[in-house]
């Protein structure tokens, strides 16, 4: 029922409060693979970027074939060189292209929630609820016993860097910004987030930020772009288009966290693009919202100033098959006054 799913997702404007991050750069672990020196380079980069300890970074060692899905048994090794370095970090960002799941779930999901392999006997089943989900927490470990997780992946090293700036950048202006939701004419990928959409025109004059709802195949020479929801295989146009730093956008469809094979558009084209922060799923999901970020949820949390990978993960009810990919602390909104929404 539509209404239960409004109530599940909460409404934007009891969300929308001043709520800053409690995440430092302290509480990051940088993980990089050892036999791979640009995995370093980059790993080592963010770091200095953003003055996180060098006790935090964590070398690991991957399978030398290079594969894009781990074996449960390859997944528990790395698992394992990882937690026998880790202290009381509530993040995980893991730097590199590959792998990026796990059977039929997403490297981060499995390193988040554990293993979900219920899932593989019938992806297109419903999923399984994320206790972060919607959540008050701004301490993920210390209240949910989890560690939230993204991938840095790295398209080419001078690629990852620029990411990494802009989310750093992130925190240091508000600037007037737009965001973006297209109910297409690809009504498997599109309809089921539509009802998460706000009016055309709403402004949050405080976060200096308009909405735009949509009826349109794609945004082509957009400027100011903050947030961009759709649903597409393929998205056209969107190096065309100008994005802020810290800026979030993804297009719900089947494949998208596969980031080497897909026949569909990869998440990290939105990185390439100049966005900040993507999602997809590494296997079939169907399309049920829970499977993908509700945008009420997102812009909910990120606006009241919380970070992008707090926001991002907090709203994907189901996420064992999602793949969350950027730069997790960006947090565009973390010093703007309280919200003062108009209609």
């Amino acid at each position: 029922m539509l209404s239960e799913v409004l109530a599940a997702a909460g409404d934007m404007s009891r969300q929308l409060r001043t709520r800053p991050s409690l995440l430092k750069p302290e509480d990051v672990a940088v993980i990089y693979n050892i036999n791979d020196a640009l995995s370093e380079e980059v790993a080592r980069y963010y770091l200095q970027a953003r003055q996180v300890p060098a006790e935090n970074l964590i070398g690991v060692e991957l399978p030398r074939h290079g594969k894009d899905v781990l074996s449960v048994a390859e997944f528990e090794s790395l698992k394992s060189q990882i937690e026998a370095k880790l202290g009381d970090q509530q993040v995980l960002l893991v730097v590199w292209k590959t792998p990026f799941a796990v059977q039929c779930n997403s490297l981060t999901s499995a390193l988040t929630l554990g293993l979900d392999l219920e899932q593989c006997k019938k992806t297109c089943d419903p999923g399984r609820d994320s206790p972060y989900f919607n959540s008050t927490s701004l301490r993920p470990w210390a209240d949910h016993h989890i560690r939230l997780s993204m991938l840095l992946p790295i398209t080419s090293v001078d690629a990852a860097k620029a990411l990494i700036d802009r989310g750093t950048l992130s925190e240091f202006s508000l600037n007037e910004g737009n965001g973006y939701f297209l109910k297409t004419k690809d009504a498997a990928r599109s309809r089921s987030r539509e009802p998460f959409f706000p009016p055309d025109g709403m402004t949050v004059r405080s976060k200096r930020l308009t909405l735009h709802t949509l009826s349109q195949e794609a945004l082509e020479k957009a400027q100011a772009v903050m947030f961009y929801f759709t649903g597409q295989a393929q998205v056209d146009y969107i190096l065309t288009n100008s994005y802020l730093p810290g800026a979030i956008a993804d297009h719900l469809t089947s494949t998208g966290g596969q980031l080497t094979s897909s026949f569909q558009m990869p998440a990290t084209r939105w990185l390439d693009a100049g966005v900040t922060g993507s999602y997809g799923t590494v296997s079939e999901p169907c399309n049920y919202w829970q499977k993908f970020p509700n945008p009420q949820v997102v812009m909910g949390h990120y606006l009241a100033g919380e970070t992008l990978i707090e926001s991002y993960w907090k709203s994907v009810k189901w996420p064992a098959q999602g793949l969350f990919v950027g730069e997790p602390l960006a947090k565009p909104y973390a010093k703007s006054a309280p919200l003062m929404m108009d209609p």
